[in-house]
């Protein structure tokens, strides 16, 4: 997450060309007016399965730029100590500029260090974005050439009001996707290299292909009886599996892209070349994806406004007097942690059980005073481990 931190009323920007620029104006979406100031990068805490616990909104990392400057590094800079103090890694959610960094500069650094994508894309990026052995990227999974173009091109072209809330016509598209998408065979290697699996290869094949059964020798199933009632049974079977079709007359052998003529293939960080930026680990509009990545957005665009909105008031030029990025720095330092401490407390206050008995730190230090069990006033028991 990045937060616009405007530079002091009173001061204008240099216009000296010798004189060195740590700031610069801060361009966001909308038709607003810059801001000249500088630009933090915030990594905030956040969880997707309630059902696991909750805990409180903290912002964790903090990096402050010149804005629109080294936007995936300062968000790995952020990371890095995350993975050192053996901080869980999921899934790290970021807007469209960290889609448009390249690979290097984030996603791969950030796979390197545990993390999955959940990526968005701009109008211009969407649908079919490129290919590797054969496969077809489409909105950041690797698929079946034989994907049908309606499918394929279900999001080409769509504006970002069309993918906030899709259709029930865009919906039943993206889920008629999910039988041709590559599966996860191999996770990552030391060298970032994954395994992907054909979709009609395996003991439990999505779909069906004609061209593989070629290819592979695969003869005709044995027949087998199934409990119509039993809808597991009915969806395991072949016949209820979308089958893909190939041209006719179909390539010849030699004439096939390698994830046709293999089961799996191998697919390293570098294969995608500059489109490894759009890869992602979740398909797209899924509702796994939608379940991640709103969730996680909601969190950060939420700490943005309780950081900016809090009376400490991190956007507010006038709490951070000083000139220089050194000086702003260590202010805006200061204000997150004051800002997460106060989070933490609200957070503890609102979360323990009203009868909950008090901890050995709650226990008042004082062995005259006469104790009650009744916790004192601002503290609680620490929050649960996640």
């Amino acid at each position: 997450m990045r937060a616009r931190l405007p530079a002091f009323q009173s001061w204008e920007p240099p216009t000296n060309p010798g004189q060195l620029i740590t700031a610069g104006w801060h361009h966001s979406a909308g038709n607003g007016p810059p801001e000249y100031g500088y630009s933090a990068t915030l990594t905030v805490a956040a969880r997707t399965r309630p059902v696991l616990g909750s805990f409180p909104q903290l912002a964790l990392g903090l990096v402050l730029d010149t804005p629109h400057k080294r936007i995936g590094a300062n968000a790995i800079t952020t990371l890095k100590p995350l993975a050192a103090l053996g901080f869980p890694a999921a899934f790290a959610v970021v807007d469209r500029a960290y889609t448009d960094q390249q690979p290097g500069h984030f996603a791969q650094p950030a796979r390197e260090l545990g993390y999955k994508l959940a990526l968005d894309y701009k109008v211009d990026q969407r649908g079919v974005q490129g290919s590797a052995h054969g496969a077809l990227l489409i909105d950041g999974s690797l698929a079946c050439p034989l994907m049908p173009d309606r499918l394929a091109q279900a999001t080409t072209g769509l504006n970002d009001a069309a993918i906030r809330t899709p259709s029930q016509e865009l919906t039943a598209l993206i889920t008629a996707r999910e039988p041709y998408l590559l599966r996860l065979k191999q996770n990552a290697n030391a060298g970032g290299a994954i395994r992907l699996q054909c979709p009609a290869a395996g003991t439990s094949p999505s779909l069906t292909c004609p061209r593989f059964d070629r290819l592979h020798q695969r003869g005709p199933t044995r027949p087998t009886a199934v409990d119509l009632t039993d809808a597991r049974q009915r969806a395991a079977h072949l016949a209820a599996k979308p089958r893909a079709l190939p041209p006719q007359p179909d390539l010849k052998a030699g004439e096939l892209p390698k994830i046709c003529r293999q089961h799996s293939i191998t697919l390293s960080k570098d294969d995608l070349g500059h489109l490894d930026k759009f890869r992602q680990d979740l398909p797209y509009l899924s509702p796994a994806w939608i379940a991640t990545y709103k969730s996680v957005r909601a969190n950060t665009e939420g700490i943005n406004g309780r950081v900016k909105g809090h009376d400490l008031d991190l956007g507010e030029p006038k709490n951070r007097l000083a000139h220089g990025r050194v000086a702003q720095n260590l202010l805006t330092a200061l204000l997150v942690t004051v800002a997460n401490d106060h989070f933490l407390d609200q957070w503890r206050h609102t979360r323990q059980p009203p009868d909950e008995p008090a901890t050995p730190a709650d226990t008042p230090q004082n062995p005259a005073e006469p104790f009650d069990g009744t916790p004192p006033a601002g503290q609680s028991r620490p929050p649960p481990t996640p």
